[in-house]
């Protein structure tokens, strides 16, 4: 079993330790989540967007090459390769201004891309039904971006990407409310946690 990880966090996979200025509890998800799949005897695959240094930024001759169903650069024809081969496919990122970052966006924009990793004519996935996990970190309490911003997030992925292209297989795991948790609360989400 493979699995593919698109970790999105500007301090990188790195952030894992508890180092002031330079921490990330994602990173720290992301730590426990990794070795949770090694266990398994589940084969791990990172992509570290910031670490990578992908440019998100769909330029007017990736527009054209996306178009013509061409991998944009080098860079995405490797990470298009390495999802086309997973089993599961597991995006970590923090939800921003109630979204996904700009790096996470780009990834999805330049990636998967129509006629490489979905046909175009009847928004199909060419993907083996992977199994998807989403992992995010939020401040916003659940209840309130659930009820007030009534979860975009969940319309932009799951409904406007994942459904769209009839990839059935997904789940949320959404940790919110992060900045008003102790760090003994956080502790015990650390240990807990599994996919």
């Amino acid at each position: 079993m493979k699995t593919v990880i698109i970790f999105d966090h500007p301090y990188t996979a790195r952030a894992s330790e508890n180092i002031p200025h330079h921490r990330s509890f994602l990173a720290a998800l992301l730590k426990r989540v990794t070795s949770t799949l090694i266990e398994r005897g589940v084969q791990v695959d990172l992509i570290d967007l910031h670490a990578d240094h992908f440019n998100p930024t769909m330029t007017a001759q990736d527009l054209s090459h996306w178009r013509q169903g061409i991998p944009c650069n080098s860079q995405v024809a490797d990470y298009q390769q390495r999802i086309a081969a997973a089993d599961q496919v597991i995006f970590m990122f923090p939800v921003w201004w109630e979204l996904m970052p700009a790096m996470t966006k780009g990834f999805i924009d330049k990636v998967y891309a129509k006629n490489i990793l979905y046909t175009a004519k009847n928004m199909k996935t060419k993907l083996n039904q992977p199994k998807i996990e989403v992992i995010t970190t939020m401040t916003t309490p659940n209840w309130l971006y659930r009820i007030f911003f009534g979860s975009p997030l969940k319309k932009a992925l799951f409904r406007g990407m994942f459904l769209k292209t009839r990839l059935i297989h997904f789940k949320w795991h959404n940790i919110a409310g992060l900045d008003q948790k102790s760090s003994r609360q956080k502790e015990r989400i650390l240990q807990s946690f599994s996919i």
